[in-house]
């Protein structure tokens, strides 16, 4: 079909929100269809995901600059693939990976391919005048993820004032996605209230959630439980809570170490602990509980903790379908994080979420601690039939963005499919 061929691809360099560059890339098809894609990037990174390429001139933008992956869009990518049908993303995607020719996409960068790829989907979606999740999703998807979001910010995401990444809610009892995000709202103004009360500054980190000053890493949990009494919630019944531990940050030597206590672990006391934590609050959903190296730690995790709750592998995992058919023949987590700039396409993406889904395990599409206005984690979300989408804090715009996404699309859905409880059924533990 000559009006979804691709007639142009151009790309530019833009910032995120942590106010650093990064790529833009539109596609315009001949019939007039247009795509436009923004790369995130993440703080909290994983040894073994794509390659971001930033130019590194200490002279632009303290070295962060991303010209020379737009300028691999512009003058490598695009003329391999203009005259190309849009709707045809797997071939797209190949040609890209061939050019590059890495395993990691470090020559041409992760960003330069994953902005085509993203901004192709968009670009093919106008041109057939569906939606980007239907066009992805077919008649299938219906319905919208429960909602992971982070009221309490810390790792790299709070220059490391404390240890664990994100304090996380997951409004249970919330029957739609947009009664759900009304309940994290609630929860985030009780929670500062609950801060504000203490006498604490209600700084905020990188995703939008609170930056804490806290003397011990459980103080975050319960602070959190506090915020959701605080909004008129039941913890356990109505909202419950959830951890990404990012254990790599603070894994060294074959142990883990809470600097904020100076507390010192092996990989056995680190798996009490979470269980412990698992057992005395209502905690449903634990992500990088161990160190991304740490086979024999994740198996130990697993094994206390695989029945109980979810668990999430993000650095373990990379959004590479090699990694987690290797984890899942090992038995390690049951749940995927999935992020679209860790492998770098859209179709390397679908595949890793097919994979998941197929061993049983639940894929969590998420977004990146240095995001943009970019809805395309949404749709995506809703295309594969995901079930939780994880975005960040319900402030900042970069945020917002993609849950009044959400909104908007459920208001052409409906919520009689919305997973709700049935994602987790069993009552938390800990409940007040």
């Amino acid at each position: 079909m000559p009006a979804t061929r691709i007639k142009t691809i151009t790309a530019r360099q833009v910032y995120d929100s942590r106010a650093n560059p990064t790529v833009e890339v539109e596609v315009l098809l001949e019939g007039g269809a247009r795509g436009r894609a923004t790369v995130p990037s993440g703080a909290s990174t994983g040894r073994f995901e794509a390659v971001e390429l930033r130019d590194g001139d200490p002279r632009r933008l303290g070295g962060k600059s991303v010209l020379d992956a737009v300028r691999n869009v512009t003058d490598v990518l695009a003329p391999a693939l203009v005259g190309l049908d849009a709707r045809d993303q797997a071939e797209l995607d190949r040609r890209m990976i061939a050019l590059d020719g890495t395993p990691d996409k470090r020559r041409l960068g992760a960003n330069a391919i994953l902005g085509v790829s993203v901004a192709n989907a968009w670009a093919a979606a106008g041109a057939l005048g569906v939606p980007l999740y239907r066009y992805l999703g077919g008649p299938e998807a219906a319905a919208l993820p429960v909602p992971m979001v982070q009221i309490i910010g810390g790792g790299l995401h709070a220059n490391g004032a404390i240890d664990i990444q994100d304090y996380l809610v997951i409004p249970v009892g919330a029957r739609s996605f947009t009664e759900a995000i009304e309940m994290a709202v609630n929860v985030y103004h009780g929670t500062r209230q609950v801060i504000a009360d203490r006498g604490q500054p209600v700084a905020i980190a990188d995703e939008g959630g609170f930056w804490p000053f806290f003397r011990t890493n459980v103080e975050g949990i319960e602070t959190l439980l506090a915020g959701i009494e605080q909004a008129g919630y039941r913890p356990g019944e109505d909202v419950a809570l959830a951890l990404d531990v990012a254990a790599s940050g603070f894994y060294q030597d074959g142990a883990y170490t809470f600097a904020l206590e100076q507390k010192r672990m092996d990989r056995a006391a680190m798996a009490d602990l979470l269980a412990g934590w698992a057992e005395r609050y209502p905690i449903v959903s634990i992500e990088d509980g161990m160190a991304e190296d740490d086979w024999e730690g994740w198996a130990m995790l697993s094994a206390r903790l695989g029945s109980k709750l979810q668990l999430i592998g993000d650095d373990l995992f990379v959004t590479s379908t090699p990694r987690i058919r290797e984890g899942i023949a090992k038995g390690i987590a049951n749940a995927v994080l999935i992020k679209l700039n860790q492998v770098g396409t859209l179709t390397e993406t679908l595949e890793a979420v097919a994979v998941t889904r197929a061993a049983g395990y639940r894929p969590v599409i998420s977004a990146r601690s240095g995001e943009t206005e970019d809805t395309t984690i949404v749709h995506l979300a809703i295309a594969t039939r995901a079930g939780q989408l994880k975005v960040g804090s319900v402030a900042r715009g970069e945020r917002t963005v993609k849950w009044n996404e959400g909104i908007r699309i459920e208001e052409v859905l409906g919520s009689a499919g919305y997973p709700g409880r049935a994602l987790f059924p069993r009552q938390a533990a800990g409940v007040r």
